[in-house]
């Protein structure tokens, strides 16, 4: 063990400063959660679109009946609500009483306050924390207070602490757990770049913790630990943020190594990519419809989504300036403008047999073929209502169910690609987030001979540096 690797007080107890990272749609689960807790660590299942387990542990498949994109998202938020829950009861019983359970959410997801109170009320006693990115989750503490359990913000930056802070967690400063710091350029899943960051251009995360540290200790929360994730992989790696004064305490969450351990429930061929993934095959891509970078492994999938919009030229319903080649468009054979260059373009990609064009909230069309045009507008009128705002298909979890803007077919129907990973088809062909450290799989002497330990393997191993 690291000699001055030390417990830390996450939720009033003290534990190992190992926390699982919460990945999304069926990935962390119950079982994932509770076996890092039992070995006094904090585990971490997803409140976002969790599988429900009958009395058996088997999965009840989620069967849409509605007709409506409405219909259909109320059916999702109450299927998370019994998922949440019953991934919390198997959290708790594999955890035997030790260690820490969190639920982690997505504050960008639809319904997310429905289903954190439903699981919450549902999990009484079972749950002992929350944690929350992918927005700004102002109403996170008050929900927390409600039930008594410690909140954990994910945040990028002390700019959005202090905002989070000023605006909401100082009237509920006893039950802020801890900080998550969550590195935008190498956590894995969704990443909170700002407008103003450089996605090519990686920050060291030291000064940017410390700054949030510094701001923490001038409003009284020196004792609260910061949480580091993001490109968290050798603990040897980050000796001097241990007893240092400007990083006070510190615990660091695991987001990609837990995928490769026996209770990870991602399928064998996951497993297998990520095991092979070679530095620079994660990387930040900004076609998700939640409008946010997030970063993945670059396979099939990713490359059809570059290739889709780089067969993409701005038109005009009427001539103006140099958009004055006419050319067809859409099943009512209509006239749109573009220029002479982009005409030529547009006629190569038809040639290729990329014959059908679609349009884009941005006054351009994307030239596809014909198979890929009927899979996108299918999965558009499927739209089940799983994010509080969706640039792919256009909802919106309230008021007039609409974002307001045309549907994006540069994007893609997350909550479909998601589940298609975890259930194993086509892997190459879906959505595989992963941390940029991932290529380390590959590296470490641990999962040679593509060794897969258990999550209490793991840390130990952690535990000692390694």
């Amino acid at each position: 063990m690291l000699k001055n690797l030390k417990s830390v007080v996450i939720g009033g107890k003290e534990v190992n400063p190992i926390i699982e990272g919460g990945k999304g749609v069926a990935v962390s689960t119950g079982a994932t959660a509770g076996a890092f807790a039992a070995t006094n660590s904090v585990g971490t299942f997803s409140g976002v679109n969790a599988n429900w387990l009958d009395d058996n542990g088997e999965i009840i498949p989620l069967i849409y009946k509605g007709k409506t994109r409405l219909e259909r998202h109320k059916e999702l938020i109450e299927y998370s609500i019994k998922g949440g829950i019953s991934q919390a009861k198997r959290a708790f019983d594999v955890a035997k009483d030790k260690g820490r359970i969190h639920m982690n959410v997505l504050w960008e997801m639809a319904g997310v306050q429905k289903v954190l109170h439903g699981v919450l009320e549902g999990a009484k006693g079972l749950i002992h924390g929350v944690t929350c990115g992918a927005g700004m989750p102002y109403k996170l503490a008050d929900i927390s207070k409600q039930y008594n359990i410690h909140y954990y913000p994910i945040v990028s930056s002390m700019r959005a602490f202090r905002a989070l802070w000023k605006r909401s967690y100082s009237k509920t400063k006893e039950l802020l757990g801890g900080v998550v710091y969550e590195d935008p350029w190498r956590a894995g899943g969704h990443n909170g770049l700002s407008n103003v960051e450089d996605p090519l251009k990686p920050q060291d995360p030291y000064p940017r913790v410390a700054e949030i540290r510094k701001f923490m200790d001038s409003v009284g929360l020196e004792d609260v630990p910061i949480i580091m994730a993001g490109g968290v992989w050798y603990l040897r790696d980050w000796q001097d943020w241990l007893d240092n004064k400007e990083i006070g305490p510190v615990a660091f969450q695991f987001g990609t190594r837990p995928l490769l351990t026996q209770e990870s429930p991602i399928p064998a061929d996951w497993k297998s990519t990520i095991l092979d993934l070679k530095e620079g095959e994660v990387a930040l891509n900004k076609f998700s419809p939640t409008g946010f970078y997030s970063s993945a492994v670059n396979n099939d999938f990713i490359g059809e989504l570059y290739q889709r919009s780089a067969r993409q030229v701005a038109y005009s319903r009427d001539p103006h300036d140099d958009m004055t080649e006419a050319m067809t468009f859409g099943p009512r054979a209509r006239n749109v403008y573009m220029s002479a260059e982009n005409k030529q373009k547009a006629q190569e990609w038809i040639t290729q047999g990329f014959t059908e064009s679609l349009r884009t909230p941005d006054n351009t069309l994307i030239f596809v073929d014909p198979a890929k045009r009927d899979e996108i507008i299918k999965d558009q009128v499927d739209c089940m209502g799983c994010l509080s705002h969706c640039q792919f298909s256009n909802w919106k979890d309230h008021d007039d169910y609409t974002t307001g803007h045309r549907a994006d077919p540069r994007s893609y129907c997350i909550q479909k690609t998601l589940q298609n990973a975890i259930e194993g088809t086509e892997v190459n062909n879906n959505l595989v987030f992963a941390g940029h450290g991932a290529f380390n799989f590959a590296k470490d002497p641990f999962y040679a001979n593509g060794n897969i330990p258990t999550v209490a393997q793991l840390v130990d191993r952690i535990k000692t540096g390694d």
